[in-house]
């Protein structure tokens, strides 16, 4: 059980290279339940335009408080991140912030931190960013940098913590987990949205950023074998050309959707699909996908991803299976194996499986280890890394 806090606890500010109001995802989740006994400040990357420089705030339901930075056009990298990081020792003096803990997900952004003090600093690593389409070589040599100055590093799943706990010594793998509740309501009698309910059955879903990781040729090619599935794929289109995407009648892009409506696609598929390319921006990836799709009882076919393999099994809780053979004959056989005593055992073991994870459950996991780590860093003074390799400038 996790120990009570000692109170008045330490603000948060939170430096990310995800918006708030993009995809409801990891950081949203984590970071509206720290907000539930601390104040939360979430930092987002530079809008630029036509601004005097300024921290423009916005204090959500959630409470959470979204930190925009609006900078002037044309600023170089190292300009930007050198204003910005006065204007966040202005909100600590502003926000009279006498003692926070500093959390980071993009190392790429630690310059911004440069004039903070916090009491200790995570890292938490959702992503292998530097594996990403168009990632700066800068990176690497900032994510070094952050692994000197974190106190405690977390990451998004156990295939990325074997590889960063040789880089720190104090890493906890923390995968992504779920909402049991919000997405078992797809197991209730809820209304086909206005632009699926057309669509004829079955239907094959996907939701999630579509980008390099997504293998369109992979769809493509089980799509154009398969006229009588329809595809429904929601989600913005990131990083690559929308005109790359494959088309076909049985093809249906309806574009990004609130997570407060994701369960109502779902009441309404009949496979619920990972097709993830297998390459280096999706080695390290643990998606928040495969417990939410499970959650939502609803039968999942993935490709050869580590982190779906373990814990949920290669054809245990979810089918894996890569290529286009492979993986059509995998969604066929998820078809056919619905109302059927293996389909209820399937569940009934991903049912069992998901009663042991919650977004509240992690939570507690990482706030523990972030107060132990506080606690030792109070005992045992370490090194500063403050300024390792800080305003080099970025070459993005």
């Amino acid at each position: 059980m996790s120990k009570p806090l000692t109170l008045p606890t330490p603000a948060l500010i939170v430096l990310s290279h995800l918006r708030w109001h993009f995809v409801y995802q990891r950081p949203q989740h984590l970071m509206t339940r720290a907000a539930r006994d601390r104040r939360v400040y979430y930092v987002e990357e530079p809008m630029f335009g036509e601004y005097a420089n300024q921290l423009e705030l916005e204090r959500t339901d959630s409470g959470v408080t979204v930190c925009t930075p609006h900078l002037q056009a044309g600023l170089t990298p190292a300009e930007a991140q050198g204003i910005t990081a006065r204007l966040l020792e202005g909100l600590v003096n502003d926000e009279n912030l006498t003692e926070y803990d500093l959390w980071v997900y993009s190392p790429m952004e630690l310059p911004v931190a440069s004039h903070l003090s916090p009491r200790i600093t995570v890292y938490d690593c959702m992503d292998e960013l530097a594996n990403f389409k168009g990632a700066s070589s800068e990176l690497r040599r900032r994510e070094a940098s952050l692994f000197q100055q974190a106190d405690v590093v977390f990451t998004g799943g156990h295939r990325l913590y074997e590889a960063k706990c040789l880089q720190h010594s104090n890493v906890f793998p923390f995968p992504s987990s779920v909402d049991v509740g919000h997405f078992a309501q797809a197991r209730t009698d809820l209304a086909d949205p206005a632009d699926q309910a057309a669509l004829a059955r079955p239907r094959l879903g996907f939701y999630g950023v579509i980008d390099e990781r997504f293998d369109i040729d992979l769809i493509g090619e089980v799509a154009r074998r398969r006229p009588e599935w329809h595809f429904v794929l929601l989600g913005p289109v990131v990083k690559i050309d929308e005109a790359e995407l494959p088309r076909g009648e049985n093809l249906h892009y309806l574009g990004q959707k609130k997570y407060a409506d994701l369960p109502a696609y779902l009441a309404h598929w009949d496979v619920a699909l990972l097709p993830f390319s297998l390459n280096a921006s999706t080695e390290f990836i643990s998606p928040t996908k495969t417990p939410e799709y499970l959650a939502a009882g609803v039968p999942v076919v993935s490709t050869s991803i580590r982190d779906v393999i373990r814990p949920y099994g290669d054809g245990d809780m979810v089918r894996v299976a890569d290529g286009a053979d492979a993986f059509e004959a995998a969604c066929a056989a998820a078809l056919a194996e619905a109302g059927t005593l293996a389909a209820t055992r399937r569940q009934e073991r991903a049912d069992a499986y998901l009663a042991q994870l919650s977004w509240d459950l992690t939570w507690q996991g990482m706030r523990d280890e972030l107060e132990a780590a506080a606690i030792l860093q109070t005992a045992v003074p370490l090194p500063s890394a403050a300024g390792a390799g800080y305003f080099e400038g970025a070459d993005d």
